[in-house]
């Protein structure tokens, strides 16, 4: 029963760990969205923004549970922050990050997309809570405290943070790779098509000459043979036998 209770009571220090960390998300994101327009360009594409950018609500900066019409003042407000417009001292990066962001609002408008990433966000979760759980086990069984640096909001955040960043970074890998290989399949089903089409073409044109050139070469027979028969008729003309004197007596 104490390990059941001790269970649960973990169960429910990691509930409050995780709630404390939307707590901390919403007070980033209330800091952040007053940055200025080049902060926010500067934010959207620092090195390493193409797996940083994969989570539509990092890029938003809003949470998973916002509403729709949250989601869409969030939306109006961040793009007219880095709009090309606004941002004429820089309208090239301006126009890459607005671009960022576009691309992770329509994102989020689709229920089964934005599904997909609030799916990512809940594994990096529990696998944290996993392995903070694992820590304390070989922690107890050890006969030791069972304080692990997870047990700090913010450093719990973090590993999140960084889990989820992971999850995201390898279903981008995993795409790129059916992309690559399907791109391959094409390509050979279409070198493969292209190669049998001239075959065929080749073989066409093989049949052609050989049909057009049997008709000469049966037309050259017929002349040979007719040339020959009567070549054969006039030397038999000339092969009469001699005529046989008789001999006269005396």
């Amino acid at each position: 029963m104490a390990a059941a209770g001790g269970e649960s009571s973990s169960q429910s220090v990691s509930d409050e760990l995780f709630q404390n960390f939307y707590t901390e998300v919403k007070q980033i994101e209330k800091r952040d969205s007053v940055l200025t327009s080049k902060q926010q360009i500067d934010r959207l594409l620092r090195p390493g923004s193409s797996y940083f950018n994969l989570n539509p609500f990092e890029v938003l900066q809003i949470d998973p549970e916002a509403t729709d019409e949250e989601l869409k003042k969030r939306f109006r407000a961040l793009s007219i922050l880095v709009h090309p417009d606004k941002n004429q001292d820089d309208p090239e990066r301006a126009q890459k990050a607005f671009e960022v962001v576009d691309k992770s609002y329509k994102l989020l408008l689709e229920p089964e997309q934005k599904k997909r990433a609030v799916d990512v966000i809940q594994a990096g979760k529990e696998y944290v809570e996993h392995m903070v759980k694992q820590k304390k086990k070989q922690l107890k069984k050890d006969g030791k405290p069972q304080d692990v640096e997870e047990d700090d909001p913010d450093m719990f955040r973090q590993a999140v943070y960084k889990q989820t960043m992971k999850l995201f970074a390898e279903l981008e890998i995993k795409r790129k790779e059916r992309e690559a290989k399907d791109m391959h399949e094409r390509k050979r089903a279409r070198e493969e098509e292209i190669e049998a089409a001239e075959k065929a073409k080749r073989e066409r044109e093989w049949q052609k000459n050989f049909e057009e050139s049997r008709d000469g070469r049966v037309d050259s027979w017929r002349t040979f043979q007719t040339k020959g028969k009567r070549k054969e008729k006039k030397n038999r003309s000339f092969l009469k036998p001699p005529k046989v004197k008789m001999e006269q007596r005396e």
